[in-house]
């Protein structure tokens, strides 16, 4: 595509649509829901393995009919956008390279999540495009909405930080944390395809379990992100964050306690949060705390604040697979064509 081209697909056309990474849980799921859009077109899916095989082979629950091929770079040619699903270090030399060809991205890896190199490499190790990082929103529309419509890179949020994030932001954007503790749980698909035997059945089966309690990479994502919607001077001092995997294939679960800067009400809590979430379509705040069933394969997160006895409580729910990965990169996508937000979601 030339780079003077526009991309924004005029009234009743389609926007072209390429898929990188489409084996994979999430780029499978996003090459359906591309497939299902009546604004998108999916012209493309490719995979860096098992090529040969249409998407309604590897999983059969999709109706993709499409045969996975190996990414070149003629088939930039005929499409206006990339959703790029490949893992963390991987995706930023193909996102480089539909940016040069002037495509708009949607990267669901980390590579492009931070505002600052340093944090990045400390987690992730060395970038191979820093110099595309400054042209990078953070796609999390109920926080960036304006900075996405107008983005042509869009940096899709890890899972446990879009629960997080959207659970904790009315939070933050009052200067209210000073301590949190994110305790949070994932379904198995969260670890992605292919672990072995970190996520074979006898292993998770009747079992729940901590992994990564330290060092995790989504604590500096989260850290960053509640930092920059804090007033100066209000960030969290503390962050612990501890995830968990629990016996179920898809599904997110994240409970913070919050340690406040001074106390708070209930009837505070529930203000905040329905001023803050009273227009977003995806957001639903309640008044019992959500489970992951009750957001299973959609866009929505369901929040629940709560003024407990010694710290507030909030507690989040999402699709890890869904809001937390392929559904929010079409949430974007739709906000960066001028689509209707809403579309195909």
């Amino acid at each position: 595509m030339a780079e003077n081209a526009q991309p924004i697909a005029p009234e009743g056309a389609k926007a072209r649509v390429l898929v990188a990474g489409a084996t994979g849980y999430a780029g499978a799921l996003a090459a359906q829901l591309v497939w299902d859009h009546p604004r998108l077109e999916l012209a493309t899916i490719t995979a860096r393995s098992e090529t040969g095989k249409r998407i309604d082979e590897l999983y059969p629950r999709y109706t993709v009919p499409l045969e996975l091929k190996e990414l070149e770079e003629s088939d930039f040619d005929d499409v206006e956008v990339g959703i790029v699903a490949y893992p963390h270090g991987a995706a930023a030399p193909v996102v480089a390279q539909m940016r040069g060809r002037g495509l708009l991205v949607v990267d669901l890896s980390a590579d492009f999540r931070f505002d600052h190199l340093p944090t990045y490499e400390k987690a992730y190790g060395p970038h191979s495009d820093p110099d595309l990082l400054d042209g990078a929103v953070y796609g999390l529309p109920e926080l960036n909405r304006e900075r996405i419509a107008s983005a042509e890179l869009i940096a899709n949020p890890g899972c446990y930080p879009t629960a997080t994030l959207l659970g904790l932001a009315p939070l933050a954007r009052a200067g209210l944390i000073s301590d949190v503790v994110i305790d949070a749980k994932s379904g198995v698909s969260g670890a992605g395809r292919g672990k072995g035997e970190s996520t074979a059945f006898v292993t998770i089966t009747e079992n729940v379990t901590p992994y990564k309690p330290s060092g995790h990479r989504h604590r500096p994502e989260i850290t960053e992100q509640l930092s920059a919607l804090a007033p100066a001077g209000t960030a969290p001092e503390k962050l612990t964050f501890v995830p968990h995997l629990v016996p179920v294939d898809q599904g997110e679960l994240v409970s913070c306690y919050v340690t406040a800067r001074r106390e708070v009400e209930q009837d505070e809590l529930d203000r905040l949060y329905a001023e803050a979430y009273a227009d977003e379509p995806f957001v639903k705040v309640r008044d019992v705390p959500p489970g992951m069933r009750d957001v299973r394969e959609t866009n929505m997160c369901h929040v629940m604040p709560l003024a407990g006895d010694d710290r507030i409580v909030v507690f989040s729910a999402i699709d890890n697979l869904w809001k937390g990965a392929s559904s929010q990169a079409v949430q974007n996508l739709n906000l960066m064509l001028g689509l209707e937000e809403t579309e195909g979601l």
